[in-house]
C-alpha cells in the first residue's frame, strides 16, 4: 500500500504543482478552508490516530488541541524538517520528489490551530531540497493555495523555508525553535511547552515533514479509513521506513504500521547482500537500541518495538552482518553523539566524552574489565539526568550492545590483558 511515495512511482513524475493538482492535489485545502470548522477537524485527525512520524510518535491531533483556543495573538506552525538522524532519509525524499503534499499538510495544519504563519526548519544540508520547496511556495502562492486570502476563504496561510546550520540537536523541537528565533540551537527547559511558550513565547505546533504530508489524505479519504490501516488502535497508517546496511536494495519502503522487521528486511530489501547472516540491526534511527536476529518477526509499530527494548524513533533501520564489531559500532555511534552534544548538560557534555575515551582504548587493546562496569556506570549518570531526550538517545548504542553482545567487549579486554599483562595496579576510570 502506497499513500505517501504514491505519486513519485509514476512515470515522469516531477512534483510540480500542475502535476500535484492532477492526482487530486489540494482538494483537501479547498475542503478545510472551504468551511470546515477547525475542531471538527482536530477530531478527525484525532480520530485517524495518526501519531508524529519524527520520533517520539505523540498523537497528532491530541498535540493540536493542547493549543490555547483563547489566545488574542499569534500562533505558528513549525515543520520540522531538520532530518540529522543517522539512517534515516525519508523527509528528504518526500520534500524533494512531492513538495507540494508537504506544502498542503502544512496549510490544513495551519488551518487546524489558527496559524498564520508557518516555517519549515529544514536541515542546512538539504540545498536541494531548500530550492525545490522554495519554488513550490511560488507556485503555490501564485495559485492561491498559500498567502493572504486562500481560495477566496479569507484566511490566511503563509510559509517560510529556514536553513538550520547543521546541528543535530536541532530536531529537538525547542532547540528548534532557539535556532529558528536567532539564537545558538539548545533545547529549553519543559514546563512550559510550545504549546503554550514556544516561537517568540507564542503558542506553537511542531510537526514532522511526515506527520504533515499525511494530512491531505486523511482529509479526502477519511479518519476512518486511515485508522483501518496498519495496527489499529494505537498505531494507524502506513509509515515510510528507510532501510540501509548489508543489504541487496536500502532505500525508502512505505508498508502498513505493524508489517514485521523480517518482511521489510527480507522482502522489500532482498535479504542480506551477501551469504552472511544478519547480526544485528538499528529499528528507528541511531538513537534506538540495537536488536538481534531475534527481533526480526517484532511488528514495526510503536508498541511492539518498545515491548522489544527499543523504540521506533525516525523510522531508520540498519542492518549489520555477521562480522560486523559491536564495540566498533557502538563507537561510531559514540563519537556522533559526543561531536552533536550542545553541551548545555555536564553529563551529557562531559559523560559522552567519557565515553568514547573507554570505547577507544578498549578497541585499541587496552582496556580492562573494570572498564565495563565503569561504562554503565556513566550511562547510569547521563540518562535521565539531561534537559532534552538526546542524554537517553546517546547511551542506547552502548547499553543495547553491553547487553546482548558483552561477549565481543570481554574478548577483546582479554585479549589486551593477554598481551600486555599489568606490571602493577593501573588507575582506572570509576564513579
Amino acid at each position: 500500500m502506497k499513500i505517501l511515495l504514491k505519486n513519485m512511482e509514476q512515470p515522469g513524475y516531477t512534483g510540480s504543482l500542475k502535476e500535484y493538482e492532477q492526482t487530486g492535489g489540494y482538494q483537501a485545502l479547498r475542503r478545510v478552508v472551504g468551511g470546515m470548522e477547525p475542531n471538527d477537524l482536530i477530531d478527525m485527525v484525532k480520530a485517524s490516530g495518526l501519531r508524529g512520524r519524527g520520533g517520539a510518535g505523540f498523537p497528532t491531533g491530541v498535540k493540536w488541541g493542547f493549543i490555547p483556543k483563547d489566545h488574542p495573538g499569534p500562533r505558528y506552525l513549525c515543520c520540522n524538517a531538520d532530518e540529522s538522524e543517522p539512517g534515516t532519509f525519508k523527509d528528504r525524499q518526500l520534500m524533494e520528489r512531492d513538495p507540494h503534499q508537504v506544502l498542503e499538510g502544512i496549510g490544513i495544519s495551519c488551518y487546524a490551530i489558527g496559524a498564520q504563519i508557518a516555517y519549515i526548519y529544514i536541515r542546512g544540508e538539504f540545498r536541494l531540497g531548500f530550492q525545490i520547496l522554495e519554488k513550490a511556495i511560488q507556485e503555490a502562492r501564485q495559485a492561491g493555495y498559500v498567502g493572504k486570502n486562500v481560495l477566496g476563504s479569507g484566511v490566511t496561510i503563509d510559509i517560510y523555508v529556514h536553513a538550520g546550520a547543521g546541528a543535530y540537536i536541532c530536531g529537538e523541537e525547542t532547540a528548534l525553535l532557539e535556532s529558528l528565533e536567532g539564537k545558538r540551537g539548545k533545547p529549553r527547559t519543559k514546563p512550559p511547552f510550545p504549546a503554550t511558550h514556544g516561537l517568540y513565547q507564542k503558542p506553537t505546533v511542531v510537526n514532522n515533514v511526515e506527520t504533515l504530508a499525511n494530512l491531505p489524505h486523511i482529509v479526502n479519504r477519511g479518519a476512518e479509513w486511515f485508522s483501518s490501516i496498519g495496527s489499529p488502535p494505537k498505531s494507524t497508517g502506513t509509515r515510510i521506513f528507510c532501510l540501509s546496511g548489508h543489504i541487496k536494495k536500502p532505500g525508502n519502503y512505505e508498508v502498513p504500521m505493524g508489517t514485521t522487521f523480517r518482511e521489510l528486511i527480507d522482502e522489500h530489501g532482498g535479504g542480506m547482500r551477501s551469504e552472511k547472516p544478519l547480526k544485528a540491526f538499528i529499528p528507528g534511527g541511531a538513537s534506538a537500541p540495537f536488536l538481534t536476529p531475534d527481533h526480526l518477526d517484532v511488528k514495526m509499530d510503536f508498541e511492539d518495538v518498545a515491548k522489544a527494548g527499543s523504540m521506533l524513533g525516525s523510522g531508520g533501520v540498519t542492518v549489520m552482518e555477521e562480522g560486523t564489531s559491536m564495540v566498533w559500532a557502538a563507537l561510531r555511534l559514540m563519537e556522533f553523539f559526543n561531536h552533536e552534544s550542545c553541551g548545555k548538560c555536564t553529563p551529557c557534555r562531559e559523560g559522552s566524552s567519557w565515553i568514547v575515551q573507554i570505547l577507544q582504548r578498549i578497541r585499541a587493546g587496552r582496556g580492562r574489565m573494570q572498564d565495563l562496569e565503569t561504562l554503565s556506570t556513566i550511562c547510569g549518570n547521563i540518562g535521565g539526568r539531561t534537559v532534552c531526550a538526546f542524554g537517553d538517545a546517546e547511551i542506547a548504542p552502548v547499553l543495547s550492545t553491553l547487553q546482548h553482545w558483552r561477549h565481543e567487549y570481554e574478548a577483546l579486554i582479554r585479549e589486551a590483558e593477554a598481551a600486555h599483562p599489568p606490571k602493577s595496579e593501573i588507575p582506572v576510570l570509576s564513579l
